[in-house]
């Protein structure tokens, strides 16, 4: 017996350096390194962790991985199941066997987070998403110093801070960059990083195991709370009514949330009155799409990384201009393209020229074209004339309001593909025959007013960046 234990703790030491280099040191880190094998027995690995949100996170995700591994080492099993400190198990495969709420020492968790003990289960973190590593420019330096400020854990000045913007302008880097900040400099600080969809499945499973208590005391009893793409959660209802209540306590004890997501609060479908009230409690701020000047900069900061990759390649004059000018919607694809220019350019031996960007990234320039929306027609539109994006689509009919919302409509007409009663549908739910004639208004605006016709040109440019 005590051989075959001896065998079997070898085997997981094996197993547990297998895993490491499989999924990574930080994945390792946060979930493999605090499992202990308790035994092995009717073919399933019986492990001991602190509590059910991690054996949830674990079996979700790892379990497979984990059953290979083993059986790489001839150890054939076919299940994993978790114990807590009393020594009830909870398999997952077989809902027969869920232990009843009160076979499960909740205690315990709440002792341990308060002695800080455990790893809160928050999100893997990307390395490469710091601070150092984000290019700050004008349409995000708000952002930027927003999220700065919440990183020092100092006294909580605007709670939440809401981060809003379209795919790849930054909302996870900063977020990411929060949580390492924190990790270096306020290591005690109890920081809790997730999805919107990972708050739900936890809430979830939380439910079906009758362990609410357990999800309150960990969701509750954090110093800072990130939770991103809220926009997960609309039409949601129970998530909502759990999100929210976990909201108000948290802010009542003076601990900071930091929300992302891909709309500002109040124009997100689905999400109840209540939480975008909550949301827009404290400092909301967008993320701009980039500007030339900032999208160059980017790659500026990532042509050195390049270059230490792939010494001897050599990127020719204009290469950074002509990508910071042809794609200009995403930041993950205008770093994508870099990486792929260098790796192509290595693998043929040549430098990096216009003739070769043009060849290698031929799908991605065509996929980049510029593809004005109707939101940043209006609010662009808004800027403009220092208007309130809700004032654009509001009933108001002031000149001061309906002027601009006309020019809105004419340029939506002509810079977009939408039909005329979809663009009238975004205005404030109007009908298509109000667009044509906000579009035949500012046509004959254009012919006889110069200043509305430079306006209309300005904006034009603007939107076409």
């Amino acid at each position: 017996m005590r051989e075959q234990r001896t065998r079997i703790n070898d085997s997981w030491i094996r197993v547990r350096l297998k895993l490491k280099s499989k999924l990574g040191e930080n994945i390792y880190k946060n979930w493999i390194e605090s499992l202990e094998l308790v035994k092995i027995e009717k073919k399933s690995a019986v492990f001991n962790v602190s509590n059910s949100f991690i054996a949830n996170w674990i079996d979700r995700n790892y379990r497979e991985t984990i059953i290979e591994t083993f059986k790489n080492e001839e150890i054939f099993i076919d299940d994993i199941l978790f114990e807590f400190k009393n020594k009830n198990s909870l398999p997952f495969s077989n809902e027969k066997n869920i232990p009843k709420k009160r076979d499960i020492n909740l205690s315990n968790i709440k002792n341990s987070l308060d002695n800080n003990n455990i790893e809160l289960p928050s999100s893997p973190l990307d390395k490469r998403f710091t601070f150092e590593r984000f290019v700050v420019g004008k349409p995000n330096e708000l952002a930027h110093a927003a999220a700065k400020r919440v990183s020092e854990i100092g006294p909580v000045t605007f709670n939440p801070l809401f981060l809003y913007g379209g795919v790849g302008l930054g909302k996870t880097h900063l977020m990411h960059a929060i949580a390492w900040q924190i990790k270096k400099t306020n290591p005690s600080s109890r920081m809790l990083y997730l999805s919107a969809e990972q708050f739900m499945y936890r809430f979830v499973q939380a439910l079906r195991f009758k362990d609410m208590y357990g999800f309150k005391e960990i969701f509750r009893s954090v110093d800072i709370l990130m939770v991103d793409d809220v926009q997960f959660i609309a039409g949601k209802e129970s998530t909502q009514d759990e999100f929210f209540h976990t909201f108000n306590a948290l802010v009542e004890q003076g601990k900071q949330l930091v929300i992302s997501g891909d709309r500002a609060p109040g124009e997100i479908d689905g999400l109840e009155e209540r939480i975008k009230s909550r949301l827009a409690w404290g400092l909301v701020v967008d993320l701009h799409p980039t500007d030339y000047e900032l999208r160059l900069g980017i790659l500026q900061s990532k042509v050195e990384i390049q270059t230490k990759l792939h010494p001897g390649i050599t990127v020719n004059k204009g290469i950074l201009e002509f990508l910071a000018h042809r794609i200009s919607s995403n930041v993950r694809v205008l770093e994508g393209s870099l990486t792929r220019l260098f790796a192509y350019a290595s693998l043929v031996g040549r430098s990096i020229d216009i003739d070769m960007a043009q060849e290698c990234l031929a799908d991605i320039l065509r996929s980049s074209e510029r593809k004005v929306t109707i939101e940043e027609i209006i609010r662009k539109v808004a800027d403009h004339y220092n208007l309130r994006m809700s004032d654009m689509i509001s009933a108001r009919r002031s000149r001061s309001i309906s002027r601009p919302r006309q020019l809105a409509m004419f340029l939506a007409k002509n810079l977009t593909s939408k039909s005329l009663p979809e663009i009238g549908r975004r205005f404030g739910g109007r009908d298509h025959t109000t667009v044509i004639h906000a579009v035949k208004k500012i046509e004959e605006l254009k012919n006889k007013d110069l200043q509305i016709a430079e306006e209309v040109e300005i904006l034009r440019r603007m939107l076409e960046a």
